[in-house]
């Protein structure tokens, strides 16, 4: 079996201090919102499994035929020795860039959920024989230490997260990245691009009601994690195309005027009927914008694969 390492660099009440900042700062805001990485229990991320294979969501499955299809490409044009994965997860997409990636000595995910580390990182160590997996639990949009492993690296964010950041906090990590890269390494960028806003909302608002549910198991987070009194009931699921911004809106809209009480943080917060609390911005992208982000990062974009029907793009940049 290939050696496996898990190293912690969040301390152990990061999480809970993160929630009870980011709940306080969100619901006394105007408009009030809360960070999307707050889906992402144990029941959030089995919804999201399940977003994955509805017919309306596209994203994983055109990121995943790109990466069907362009794996040998990719890895050609990174001759990577170390692959990181920033937003890890299952690392069940990664698997095709793993296979490629003929000279891969080092696995490195980054991801704020044990769990999910240590179960796809033992896996994979047990599958290939020879790759060095050294998981990291850590906060990806933080300034990160990597450890020691051989170079080239290949820097992936893939599935169209960066897409949750606004404007500035995509600045700021992209920034961060290009600190992480040496002569020679590489960012492989998985960007959703902007289509039919019908096309866009579907994804977003399914027929099935499984995205409203997920949108909703924030606020069963809230509830478990702070004692809050949130009735999902209470509220309605939906998403909204902003066209100004290019990116898509969820919301929950309260049905009626409501006091939500959150005894750990010694919060009662009012919401009228109708007002709509922001739960996760996705931003989609066109291969211009993408250039100019990365350029600003100093970052120069050399690669761009999309699928056939042009929903979904990687992109590959190197360090300038």
């Amino acid at each position: 079996m290939s050696p496996f390492r898990l190293t912690r660099t969040l301390p152990e009440d990061t999480t809970g201090a993160a929630l009870r900042a980011d709940v306080r700062e969100g619901l006394t805001g105007s408009p009030k919102s809360l960070p999307p990485k707050w889906f992402y229990d144990a029941r959030g991320s089995e919804l999201f499994e399940e977003i994955t294979a509805l017919p309306e969501y596209y994203p994983t499955r055109a990121e995943r035929d790109i990466l069907r299809a362009r794996a040998g490409e990719i890895a050609g044009a990174s001759g990577a020795r170390t692959l990181v994965e920033l937003g890890s997860g299952s690392s069940e997409k990664t698997r095709y860039l793993i296979d490629a990636l003929t000279e891969l000595r080092a696995y490195v995910p980054v991801d704020v959920s044990e769990s999910a580390l240590a179960q796809a990182g033992q896996a994979l160590a047990a599958e290939r024989p020879g790759l060095d997996v050294h998981a990291l639990i850590a906060d990806f949009t933080a300034l990160l230490t990597l450890p020691a492993t051989p170079g080239p690296r290949l820097v992936a964010f893939l599935g169209g997260t960066i897409g949750n950041l606004l404007p500035a906090e995509r600045a700021s990590f992209l920034t961060s990245v290009r600190a992480l890269l040496a002569p020679g390494d590489a960012l492989l960028l998985g960007t959703d691009l902007v289509k039919d806003e019908r096309v866009l909302v579907r994804a977003y608002d399914d027929a099935a009601g499984v995205t409203a549910a997920f949108d909703k198991n924030v606020l069963a987070v809230v509830n478990r994690e702070l004692g809050a009194d949130f009735d999902p009931d209470a509220f309605d699921h939906v998403a909204v195309w902003d066209a100004g911004h290019e990116w898509i809106e969820m919301r929950l809209r309260s049905r009626t005027a409501q006091t939500v009480k959150i005894p750990a943080l010694g919060l009662a917060v009012d919401f009228a009927a109708g007002e709509d609390l922001r739960t996760e911005v996705s931003a989609k992208f066109r291969q211009d914008g993408v250039r100019r982000e990365l350029s600003s990062a100093g970052l120069e974009l050399t690669r761009w694969w999309t699928d056939e029907e042009q929903r979904f793009a990687l992109s590959l940049s190197t360090a300038r």
